[in-house]
């Protein structure tokens, strides 16, 4: 039986292996690896078939297996060498892991950072249920993974993470009120190399990041994805060549930029971000009333996020935003806020802080490109602000 504190709050490291322990996740045969146990997320793998399905949608009260079984159009082999999934397409994929949620947990799943920088959409699926991505209180079933690639086709196989699951004990949402107050004692945004001061803080069911388009040495403030790009093979880190898949962007005078419809867009926030320790956040993907714009496909911020290895308060790490304009051209501006931050309160500590020997891609980042893209490759990252000390990768 999972033991766990009193109080709510986002599962930590040591209680998600606790959970893997007591069978709370479980994988059958397969075993998960401990490297998959993030600070305060784990990675959830494909599994060994995919079935490509001719439209996506929900299963309500049937089980996800009897919802797809009139839309399935081919069975695929993710083993040995993969496969290639076509853009445009939707793909149902069986995760290794699968749930038997105690009482009081719930779940949440986001894409990895690296699989929305590569416009890969994907969310999960579990029985009888009407929403994607979130999972039940008490949840006990399998785990499905919708996977829709939109700009470059790209290669997949068994066992490679494109998703993360993150547990927790009742809610624990933190309101704008205790942010701004946690804040102004253990600070959480900078902007020039300083704190935001609290009375600042753009608030609203969230803390909004603005962008920055102020361009580099080299005039860049982005990427926006090509058009009929070569494919992607997920399964090889450090080895696409970016200039095949992206192509620069420019700001105006005033420093702004229009987006083309529909085209996808890479940009860096201005403001830096730093997670502390006893909390959680999930960057929401953002619609302004007009509905034009979409930023950021959600995704997981890890406790130690923006901070050193020693654990010191320094001036945080930048956020990689997803950007895409629905129906007509739109303009946005520097510093204009278009993404925003929610937050949780941890259950407990986790044992280790994001960057801290476990892999972390992109603590300290300066550059938007995911973990795919040969960074030697790049002249220079779209955004290296002599007041930003790179904090360097673990």
């Amino acid at each position: 039986m999972l033991q766990l504190p009193s109080g709510e709050g986002v599962l930590p490291d040591h209680y998600l292996r606790a959970a893997i322990a007591e069978g709370v996740i479980d994988a059958g045969r397969f075993k998960i690896p401990a490297s998959n146990i993030q600070p305060a997320s784990l990675d959830l793998r494909l599994g060994e078939v995919a079935y490509r399905i001719r439209c996506s949608f929900l299963p309500h009260r049937d089980s996800v297996e009897a919802g797809v079984k009139d839309l399935i159009v081919d069975e695929l082999d993710l083993r040995n060498e993969g496969v290639v999934l076509e853009t445009g397409r939707p793909y149902l994929i069986p995760l290794k892991e699968a749930l038997n949620l105690p009482p009081g947990i719930r779940g949440k799943a986001n894409p990895k950072s690296s699989t929305g920088r590569a416009d890969v959409f994907t969310r999960v699926i579990t029985d009888g249920s009407d929403r994607f991505d979130e999972i039940a209180d008490g949840y006990s079933g399998k785990l499905f993974l919708e996977v829709v690639p939109l700009s470059f086709p790209v290669r997949v196989r068994e066992d490679l993470s494109l998703n993360q699951l993150r547990l927790a004990l009742g809610r624990a949402e933190m309101t704008d009120a205790a942010l701004r107050a946690h804040h102004a004692l253990d600070p959480i945004l900078f902007a020039d190399g300083a704190p935001v001061p609290a009375e600042r803080l753009a608030l609203s069911n969230g803390l909004f990041l603005g962008l920055d388009l102020r361009a580099n040495s080299h005039g860049r403030v982005g990427y926006r994805a090509r058009s009929s790009a070569p494919l992607l093979d997920m399964t090889r880190i450090g080895e696409a060549d970016p200039e095949q898949f992206w192509e620069p962007v420019k700001p105006e005078d005033g420093n702004r930029i229009v987006l083309t419809p529909k085209d996808f867009y890479l940009l860096m926030s201005y403001e830096a971000v730093r997670i502390p320790s006893g909390l959680a956040a999930e960057m929401t993907a953002y619609d302004p009333t007009s509905g034009e714009l979409r930023t950021h496909y959600a995704g997981f911020f890890d406790p130690g996020f923006g901070v050193d290895a020693s654990g010191n308060v320094q001036t945080g790490s930048t956020a990689a935003l997803e950007v895409r304009a629905h129906d007509v051209p739109f303009m946005i501006e520097h510093r204009q806020g278009v993404c925003k931050l929610t937050f949780e309160k941890m259950l407990a500590e986790p044992d280790r802080l994001y960057g801290q020997g476990i892999g972390s891609n992109y603590q300290g980042q300066t550059e938007t490109l995911g973990k795919h893209f040969r960074l030697d490759a790049v002249a220079a990252g779209p955004h290296q602000p002599k007041h930003r000390r790179s904090l360097g990768e673990a």
